[in-house]
């Protein structure tokens, strides 16, 4: 097959995803590699040749990328992921609308232009996770602990906020990563806690995550992507989503991605948006350890202990 895989300035020099090139290329396979934010491009030509399988995107929020991926797309070629869910889920208050209005368990959602203008938020719903509303890869995200705080949490340059409830939580992430229909978690400390538990690694799936994480890529029509899920008093809530996330410590990761952009790129692209997607094959993992959880920005010492997980996966 000939793929263009498209690479953004800040992923040039990333394993993830020039080490799946090289395997595709190991393979057999043709992959061009196109800088959009590095070099010059005949762009109108690149995508009317139509000369690739599948372009593949790892792009960051506001790069060019995206534009190229989705006229890729409007003339009719295969993109993976699908350029119109990747543009639904780079911008995190179009994310959020559209999680809550499917039920997702995604927390309810105020944008600002700046973080001063979310002291009319309840205080009641304090402490509040403020982060930009085209970030990603935990970039920008604090905990404002009260109103009072918010002046403290202003970054200039950094367009769109949005700011949701904390979830009272064991102070780590559970990072769910899909794979063409293949699910696998990790543990991953969480960027609101630096000193939090440092044992991260694979863990088990839960059946309840495993759910949530198929209804999102369901939803968004992705096929490859990631969610943030942290596990509160009232079962998981999803943070955040993301399309081609780094799929740290998945087992094979190399092979494994290669092996489905290769499947996606034969079927033509993803074929599911807004169907919900059939039960996830959910690989055996490690044992999920259990940790205290964090109510609060600064928890007492009578924080309490996270609870066992719901509806975990005994594969």
């Amino acid at each position: 097959m000939k793929l263009c895989f498209l690479v953004e300035e800040l992923y040039r020099h990333d394993g993830m995803p020039l080490d799946v090139v090289r395997r595709l290329s190991s393979w057999g396979h043709q992959v061009d590699v196109v800088r959009p934010g590095g070099s010059l491009l005949r762009i109108s030509e690149e995508v009317r040749a139509g000369t690739h399988d599948a372009w593949v995107l790892k792009t960051v929020s506001g790069g060019p990328g995206l534009t190229l991926l989705e006229a890729a797309a409007a003339v009719g070629l295969t993109t993976v992921n699908d350029a119109r869910s990747i543009r639904a889920v780079r911008d995190k208050v179009f994310t959020s609308i559209i999680a809550r209005q499917h039920g997702l368990p995604v927390p309810v959602t105020y944008s600002a232009p700046r973080a001063t203008l979310f002291a009319d938020v309840p205080e009641e719903l304090f402490p509040l996770v403020v982060k930009p509303a085209e970030g990603s890869s935990g970039r920008g995200v604090r905990l404002v602990a009260n109103p009072g705080r918010l002046a403290e949490a202003e970054q200039p340059g950094e367009g769109q906020l949005i700011a949701q409830p904390y979830v009272s939580n064991s102070g780590t992430d559970l990072k769910v990563y899909c794979l063409a229909g293949e699910f696998h978690a990790t543990l991953r400390r969480s960027p609101l806690h630096p000193d939090g538990p440092a044992d991260e690694g694979a863990v088990p799936l839960p059946a309840e995550v495993a759910a949530v994480a198929a209804k999102v890529g369901a939803v968004f029509g992705l096929d490859l992507y990631g969610i943030d899920v942290v596990l509160g008093p009232d079962g998981p809530v999803v943070v955040d989503i993301n399309d081609f996330p780094s799929f740290r410590q998945v087992p094979d990761a190399v092979t494994r991605l290669a092996g489905a952009v290769l499947d996606l790129a034969k079927a033509g692209g993803s074929a599911r948006t807004g169907v919900l997607a059939p039960a996830p094959h959910i690989p055996a993992q490690p044992h999920l350890p259990h940790v205290p959880a964090r109510p609060h920005p600064d928890p007492g010492p009578d924080t309490d202990r996270l609870a066992a997980m719901p509806g975990a996966a005994q594969i």
